[in-house]
């Protein structure tokens, strides 16, 4: 599939026309017969020997999808890991809201019985599920997008560009989902239910042994749920906010941004794009922690118990949450895409074509 992709990114508007841009802007006006003699054949070698050594990879080859996934896994698995002792109070607040009250009562009553290693219990299958979630949300969302920019053509990549980060980030979200569902299972009868395992070692047996391998997914659907949902949003609305910070508030072109101002802009757009994500995918994300709290429970039995007010419990908690971990995992991310040397395309622009069409130019 990779290779397959990576053929049809040579035409890719997200590509070609950046890398145009890069290799004009270092290369210089070239000579013609009718004006004057360009710079030496030594300097133009030398700017396109720079363009060369700008970029370890070309967009869309397997090695830059290859090397978004692995951007993906470090993201993604780090984050989530760090943020585990707030994640456990919020599955705790969703499925005993008698006992846990609120964020801080739930830490309270938390450090109390299990003391301070208690706020990391889950951690392993939180850091092996989300890793996985990584490696296929970012790679495969950045394939996704190649593929569909491909069948779409420049012209509508650009004027359907929202629609089209909307549908790479679900597809992707699609199978990263199955990816997580078994970790996500054990993570969550590890944090809300005493006593039943306190190590994925102890849990996923004993999972097996009760229930067989629909303990491990039959959490995949309101995973969905919740995770398709969240995925587009955080995506979607990150790359368009990214789009909207460059033209209405950063005071000059992206391309005048030195790589820590660019970050920056990453990171704000992130955290923008997290609190969307956690209003949207919240409801779904409480009927996952109580689905695989119980057993023999369906995901309308849950809803259906909890009611519209139940399904809103620890809001506050998880906007924090995913806020922050939005902003750091395009944080992460983005850092990758600058250490490995992989393109970074500008948010995209209307293409020529498109302004003649509509009588933007002369």
């Amino acid at each position: 599939m990779f290779s397959s992709v990576a053929h049809l990114a040579r035409a890719n508007p997200f590509n070609a026309p950046h890398l145009q841009l890069v290799y004009d802007g270092l290369a210089g006006p070239c000579s013609s017969p009718s004006g004057p003699p360009g710079p030496p054949r030594r300097s133009r070698n030398l700017a396109a020997a720079a363009v060369e050594e700008q970029y370890s990879c070309d967009y869309g080859s397997g090695r830059f999808f290859i090397l978004c996934g692995v951007g993906g896994i470090i993201s993604c698995g780090t984050t989530h890991t760090a943020l585990v002792p707030l994640d456990l109070v919020k599955c705790r607040m969703q499925v005993d809201p008698q006992k846990y009250k609120g964020i801080f009562n739930g830490f309270s009553v938390t450090l109390k019985e299990d003391g301070v290693r208690g706020l990391a219990k889950g951690w392993a299958p939180t850091f092996i599920g989300y890793s996985m979630q990584g490696l296929c949300k970012f790679g495969f969302y950045e394939v996704f997008k190649v593929l569909y920019s491909n069948m779409l053509g420049e012209e509508n990549t650009y004027l359907w560009r929202t629609s089209l980060y909307l549908a790479a980030s679900a597809s992707a979200e699609f199978f990263a989902d199955i990816a997580l569902a078994p970790m996500e299972a054990a993570k969550v009868r590890i944090q809300t239910q005493p006593g039943y395992a306190n190590t994925l070692r102890d849990a996923a047996p004993k999972m097996y042994k009760e229930e067989g391998i629909n303990a491990f997914y039959k959490g995949v659907a309101p995973l969905w749920m919740r995770q398709i949902p969240y995925t587009m949003m955080k995506f979607a609305c990150f790359e368009r906010t990214v789009e909207a910070l460059y033209k209405f508030v950063v005071p000059k072109p992206r391309s005048e941004c030195s790589k820590a101002e660019q970050l920056v802009v990453t990171f704000v757009a992130g955290y923008i794009a997290g609190v969307f994500c956690a209003i949207v995918s919240h409801p779904a994300d409480s009927v996952v922690s109580v689905l695989n709290k119980e057993k023999g429970s369906s995901a309308s039995q849950v809803l259906q118990r909890l009611g519209f007010k139940g399904v809103w419990k620890g809001l506050f908690a998880r906007i924090i949450m995913i806020g922050t971990l939005t902003a750091l995992q395009w944080f992460i991310y983005d850092s990758v895409k600058v250490y490995f040397r992989l393109p970074r395309p500008p948010p995209p622009e209307m293409p020529e074509s498109l302004k003649k069409k509509l009588g933007l130019t002369q």
